[in-house]
């Protein structure tokens, strides 16, 4: 009989803690609209400092946080962002900054580590004497960590240059840092200093670092006093939200040093996972808490098909194609579940019984 679940679909699946839940109800709140909420500042003042920026802005959503920047920054319609083929802002975000901002995105490839090459960026950066047919280039987006790379990291140095390169052309620089504070703890590197270059950035709380709701856009003053206009426009004015930036307030004091024992049990997952037969992982690209698994061309399973018998040993996860599965590991899942999900896998892909196949 199954007696927990073990949800490995993201690290957005995670529940509120009780001292997350405590200081909610304790929560001392205000208007936010009206920039009276005490909590909201608190967390934003925290996360400025974090990131070594001016200002920040509690938004609902990654997606609106990355929409509200993308238009602050490309305010004239018809403006570009070049970003990458392989971005979640490119792929997940519903084409918001084209179908709400008028933004045209211009799309180059992603390298296997998420990265652009600089000369490809430089390449695409429209020629402004000729803006009588072209759109005008106003900014570059990266993303760090790299989600549909498996999680990987854009280094410090890598990111000085493409900053190097938008000052040189006079354009802004937006890093996506849905899982910044992943890329951080894997690389070793202060947050502040890995988007020192970037003139503003979007950090998710509701992802790795385990906080219920929510995003917060960093930036200058300015950047931000516009921002929180277009955050209303776009109906994301949500009054007394320090019940919500208590709980991320309570995730960047007890998860941030999480994260590193979250990647070291994705390494594990992954490296057992590239010993079962039928299965392979690119172990060395395994640098944060994202796996993907390829299941090897004619195998008697299908993604989906493991996915549903895990689903019966309560083991929840994503199939990303028909033979490949994502799984993201997040502070609310052990190393013994890593183990568990180990053995059950091992059992479907051989179709046999497995004595460690316990809950």
């Amino acid at each position: 009989m199954v007696t927990k679940t073990i949800d490995l679909r993201s690290d957005t699946v995670t529940k509120p803690t009780e001292t997350m839940r405590l200081a909610m109800a304790k929560a001392d709140v205000d208007d936010d609209v009206l920039i009276y909420d005490p909590t909201a500042r608190q967390l934003e003042t925290e996360m400025a400092r974090i990131t070594g920026k001016e200002a920040a802005l509690f938004v609902p959503s990654g997606t609106m946080g990355n929409l509200i920047s993308v238009l602050v920054h490309c305010e004239i319609r018809g403006s570009e962002v070049i970003l990458g083929n392989n971005s979640h802002v490119h792929i997940y975000e519903n084409g918001g900054i084209s179908t709400i901002g008028g933004v045209h995105p211009r799309p180059v490839k992603n390298n296997d580590d998420g990265s652009i090459d600089v000369d490809v960026i430089e390449a695409a950066i429209r020629n402004p004497d000729f803006e009588i047919c072209y759109p005008k280039t106003r900014l570059i987006c990266l993303e760090n960590s790299h989600a549909n790379s498996g999680g990987r990291c854009l280094s410090v140095e890598y990111t000085d240059r493409v900053g190097a390169l938008a000052k040189k052309h006079g354009l802004k620089l937006h890093i996506d840092g849905a899982r910044i504070f992943n890329a951080s703890a894997a690389l070793n590197v202060p947050v502040d200093r890995l988007v020192q270059a970037a003139d503003s950035v979007s950090v998710c709380l509701s992802k790795g670092l385990g906080a219920p709701v929510g995003s917060v856009i960093v930036g200058t003053k300015s950047f931000i006093a516009r921002a929180r206009i277009l955050r209303k426009t776009l109906g994301g004015g949500m009054r007394q939200v320090g019940i919500l930036c208590a709980a991320a307030l309570v995730a960047l004091q007890e998860n941030v040093p999480k994260l590193v024992t979250d990647h070291k049990n994705a390494k594990t997952l992954a490296e057992g996972l590239n010993k079962i037969k039928g299965l392979s992982v690119d172990v060395a690209s395994v640098e944060t808490n994202i796996v993907y698994f390829e299941i090897a061309k004619g195998s008697h399973i299908t993604a989906l098909k493991l996915g549903k018998i895990l689903d019966e040993h309560g083991i929840l996860l994503m199939p990303d194609s028909s033979s490949r599965v994502r799984i993201v590991i997040h502070h609310q899942v052990s190393a013994s579940d890593v183990q568990y999900t180990l053995a059950c896998i091992k059992q479907a892909m051989t179709g046999g019984t497995d004595e460690n196949g316990g809950n």
